[in-house]
């Protein structure tokens, strides 16, 4: 008797098929669960076995982090469950969020093809700077950002507005006050740039035009920026004794921004001379005072005994270079200013500690790097505050100043509200060095700080100051800025010396998702942008 049919196949055929189906539909049941287990945990990178400190925490975990595009898409403790098309093994390095600094020099550095790179801030673990500083900042704003990004940068940038900047469009290097007019012409070139993206407004009171402004003027410009949500950030009218003191000046700091009513974030925050070393205790105060009764007020800080400045800056009168440098050697050819410019200028040495305390690091005339001015004195055959003006004729002059206490440096450093910054700029050594020296010193020799405090406050503290959205800590969702240390070989070696050393000990630096440092090497990318606030 033959086999019965079915649809034209026999039982034994049927019987075949039905196996094959059957582990057919059992692969594909595995396949789409595979496939369902892997559902948005593709990457492009995936870090493993790292010490990582997210920002937030004082202890590491011991978490993979995955980044797609510019993101970070997974932290979790369950790698192979993500499929990366890089692995980095991170085994006895620390990860952490990028260093963001809240005060740098770069802005010539970044609009210029040598220097768009930022290496000297890239090989320290920084992943964004902050420029327009102490009230000097690339005008307009729209035109520097459109230069930026055509060239591209090598780390994230937040820009601000300086308040002399804008002061000289409209009223020059003149000491006087703005008429209504002028101030009103100001406020309208501030409000244009913060609509380019300005964070907010930078002073540089002690600086020249900007201590020519009172104290109204200020706040009328800092009103601008507090309708736009920004930050005031000062360079303070005075760091020592030179004017009003440093009380004062912390004193009409918060003023300020208690009246416009908009976050103060004080400069490079120090005690600078011996004028008025040991202070730190009363100006600690002030600030915790004016933070309990709700006024923001933040401050950063470099980890040097040493600042650095121009030698006008440092030692000339302000009043004597009202309406720029020319005007101030007119001034020193009139028998009646020149002697009080001389008076007022030897003080001004005393007041930094003497002329063997000031260090040229930069000068036209680079047979004077690396002497003081006593030494150059000596070699001109001058009084240090003749000689200030030999040197000055020459062009622009750096130098650094070896002022300031170990009390009052490690006593602002330990208050939470002061974060890392450098005020990096050419011939310091800050420049290269600020934090793998201030991690070196301070939390590796000194033990002043633990690893946690020193990451959180050059990361997530800084980027909670300037209201960074989704920057400064390792979280899911978060921009993918992202450093990898050595902590045994992160380390300074730049000095006063050679101030032009790149750091060493960052092994991995991803920027928005991309590699810009690989193995300890540079990547040749480009890979920052300009924020927007």
């Amino acid at each position: 008797m033959s086999a019965p049919y079915f649809l034209g196949l026999t039982f034994n055929q049927i019987r075949i098929v039905m196996k094959r189906g059957f582990l057919f539909f059992s692969v594909l049941v595995v396949l789409l669960s595979a496939c369902k287990g892997k559902k948005g945990t593709k990457a492009d990178i995936l870090i493993v076995n790292g010490i990582v400190y997210d920002g937030i925490g004082v202890e590491p975990r011991s978490v993979s982090i995955a980044v797609k595009d510019d993101k970070i898409v997974w932290v979790g403790d369950k790698s192979d469950k993500v499929v990366a098309s890089k692995t980095i093994d991170a085994k006895g390095l620390i990860v952490s969020p990028g260093f963001i600094d809240p005060h740098t020099h770069a802005t010539n550095d970044l609009d210029d093809p040598k220097g768009s790179h930022n290496k000297p801030f890239l090989f320290q673990g920084v992943t964004t700077v902050t420029i327009g500083n102490d009230g000097s900042s690339p005008y307009p704003l729209a035109k520097y950002r459109e230069v930026c990004e055509e060239l591209g940068v090598g780390t994230n940038v937040i820009p601000l507005v300086g308040h002399g900047t804008i002061r000289k469009q409209v009223m020059g290097e003149s000491d006087r006050q703005p008429t209504p007019g002028e101030l009103e012409r100001m406020k309208d070139l501030m409000q244009r740039e913060m609509d380019a993206g300005a964070f907010g407004m930078s002073t540089g009171l002690f600086y020249a035009p900007g201590s020519y402004a009172k104290t109204d003027e200020v706040v009328a410009m800092a009103e601008v920026v507090a309708k736009n949500n920004g930050i005031y950030d000062t360079h303070l009218r005075d760091e020592s004794s030179y004017s009003i003191g440093l009380v004062a000046a912390v004193e009409e700091a918060i003023a300020i921004g208690e009246r416009a009513d908009v976050p103060v974030h004080i400069s490079h925050i120090k005690c600078l001379g011996t004028d008025v070393w040991k202070q730190s205790d009363s100006i600690i105060g002030i600030v915790e005072s004016a933070r309990r009764k709700g006024i923001g007020v933040t401050a950063n800080q470099y980890p040097y005994e040493a600042s650095a400045t121009s030698l006008k800056a440092a030692v000339v009168p302000r009043w004597a270079e009202s309406g720029g440098i020319d005007s101030l050697f007119i001034r020193l050819r009139d028998r009646g200013s020149k002697e009080k410019i001389l008076e007022e200028t030897r003080q001004n040495i005393a007041r930094r500690g003497g002329a063997d305390k000031l260090l040229v690091i930069q000068a036209p005339d680079t047979a004077l790097q690396g002497k003081n001015l006593l030494e150059i004195a000596r070699d001109f055959g001058r009084a240090p505050e003749e000689a200030v003006f030999d040197i000055l004729q020459q062009g622009y002059v750096k130098i650094a100043s070896f002022n300031m206490d170990p009390y009052d440096v490690e006593n602002f450093m330990v208050q939470p509200w002061v974060v890392t910054g450098s005020d990096g700029g050419s011939g310091h050594p800050r420049k290269y060095g600020t934090f793998p020296y201030k991690y070196r010193k301070f939390v590796q020799q000194d033990s002043l700080l633990d690893l946690a405090s020193f990451i959180n406050r050059s990361s997530s503290k800084t980027a909670e100051i300037f209201n960074l959205s989704k920057r400064g800590t390792i979280q899911k969702g978060n921009y993918a800025d992202i450093i990898i240390f050595d902590p045994g070989n992160f380390r300074d070696k730049a000095d006063y010396l050679d101030a032009f050393r790149l750091s060493e000990g960052v092994r991995y630096s991803i920027i928005n998702g991309r590699l810009s440092i690989e193995n300890g090497e540079f990547t040749q990318k480009l890979n920052g942008t300009i924020l927007q606030r």
